[in-house]
């Protein structure tokens, strides 16, 4: 692509005076400025869609010329499309663009089979169909389905078999998307094996149940595609820890490192339990805490600015400081008792090798946050990390910077999921076969 780019370069400069018209031209192309959009367009066309879509990480500019409706409306109708093509077009166009003539392009095209969605966390399940608006239903993956020390395949078998008699439908009539919990954090080669077991497992009871496809994808990546990306950092607040990733063009960078906090939901209603006992408050079950965790708890914008206004006389009532203390957990690990780094300094370390890594032209692609699981629903909590981050990181790599709110609640993994599962290409390139499964293995045995 960069030959061709350079070639046309060569032949337009040499002539540029004379094809100095009225044509209009793509401005802050630096020195691509001088050449005809229309020309440029012939370009795009040439290097395919899925130069087309990588050349979105170039500046913003080319991200704005390879948005264009008749462009990918042309490549739609004539070529095969990548699926980081299939990705950008569905998403990022067709949420962020609203182009009416793509959408009646993407109506036309094979209608998707339509998929079982299971995105199952250490703490809660969600699960149901890819054409409903909504997961079916929700359970407490850690109180219904077995013993953790029982063995994996146990373990996995009961727990898709529920979800299935829940949904009251048939494995071997529909493709499967599960979401994996980022674990095995590290890229070590024992890291890499445990990932792969597990994968390995979910595929084994799930074809042992008759299931025609399996999409087994990351929930952080899930997260990102939910609120149509394909590259950022994913903060993902899970049952028993915090993990922030590092995702490129739907890859988890483990080798830029992915930051992990010993501290999760399940931490901060514990921290919610004691300050309410405190005040003679006291329910036994946790799940009541959790509940008045997720209805009446913020996170503050100034913690020390937010204390100050509680002063003596408002401390009789039922709950006051109690309300923005939990949260503050999340920045101030320490008023917990628990010794690790604040979610600023979890996601700023992993700004800081991102930057270092130099993996695209410019550093544009990790200025997301996007925000996961159901305690990153707190209110207040993105614009109190957008706001630490600004102060903690050096404005070279400050600037740009967003933190977005979990785009769909505690469900963000499962719609994420529910766009992979209504793509053209779905089931395809996104999904393993038994047959495929099976033949994969039997090269490993050899």
């Amino acid at each position: 692509m960069a030959t061709l780019l350079r070639k046309v370069w060569e032949s337009v400069s040499t002539r540029k005076n004379s094809t100095s018209s009225s044509s209009a031209t793509a401005p802050f192309l630096g020195a691509f400025d001088p050449i005809p959009t229309e020309l440029l367009m012939q370009i795009v066309r040439l290097v395919g869609p899925k130069g087309a879509a990588r050349l979105r990480v170039v500046c913003k500019a080319w991200r704005s010329l390879v948005a264009d409706n008749e462009l990918w409306i042309f490549f739609w109708q004539t070529q095969e499309l990548h699926w980081e093509s299939i990705l950008f077009s569905d998403t990022h166009l067709r949420s962020g663009y609203h182009i009416q003539p793509l959408m009646s392009s993407y109506g036309q095209r094979a209608q998707p089979p339509g998929a079982i969605i299971i995105d199952g966390g250490s703490g809660y399940c969600k699960f149901g169909w890819s054409k409903d608006d909504y997961p079916a239903g929700r359970s407490a993956t850690f109180l219904e389905f077995g013993n953790v020390e029982s063995p994996m395949y146990s373990r996995l078998h009961h727990f898709f078999a529920t979800i299935y008699s829940r949904m009251q439908v048939k494995p071997y009539l529909q493709p499967v998307v599960v979401s994996i919990p980022i674990c095995h954090y590290d890229d070590t080669e024992s890291a890499k094996a445990s990932r792969q077991q597990l994968k390995d497992a979910i595929y084994r009871v799930l074809f042992d149940m008759n299931v025609p496809a399996v999409c087994a994808i990351n929930q952080a990546s899930l997260a990102l595609y939910a609120a149509g990306r394909t590259s950022g950092i994913v903060v993902n607040i899970g049952f028993q820890v915090t993990s922030v990733v590092p995702i490129l063009n739907g890859q988890v960078m483990r080798k830029v490192g992915v930051e992990v906090m010993g501290l999760g939901a399940l931490k901060l209603t514990g921290f919610l339990r004691e300050l309410m006992q405190q005040k003679n408050i006291n329910f036994e079950s946790l799940y009541t805490i959790r509940t008045i965790k997720e209805q009446l708890c913020y996170v503050a914008a100034d913690y020390e600015a937010e204390l100050s206004k509680y002063t003596q006389a408002s401390s009789g009532e039922r709950l006051s400081k109690e309300r923005f203390q939990t949260g503050e957990i999340l920045f101030q690990p320490r008023l917990a008792g628990v010794r690790t780094m604040g979610l600023h300094q979890a996601v700023a370390l992993c700004m800081d090798h991102c930057h270092s890594a130099e993996l695209t032209g410019d550093d544009s692609w990790f200025k997301t946050v996007v925000l996961a699981g159901g305690s990153a629903c707190l209110p207040g909590l993105a614009g109190r990390l957008e706001k630490e981050l600004h102060g903690l990181l050096p404005p070279s790599v400050s600037n740009g910077i967003t933190v977005i709110p979990p785009p769909f609640g505690a469900d963000t993994a499962w719609f994420g999921a529910k766009i992979i599962s209504n793509l053209s290409t779905f089931p395809g390139p996104w999904c393993v076969t038994k047959k495929q499964f099976r033949e994969k293995s039997k090269v490993k045995l050899w």
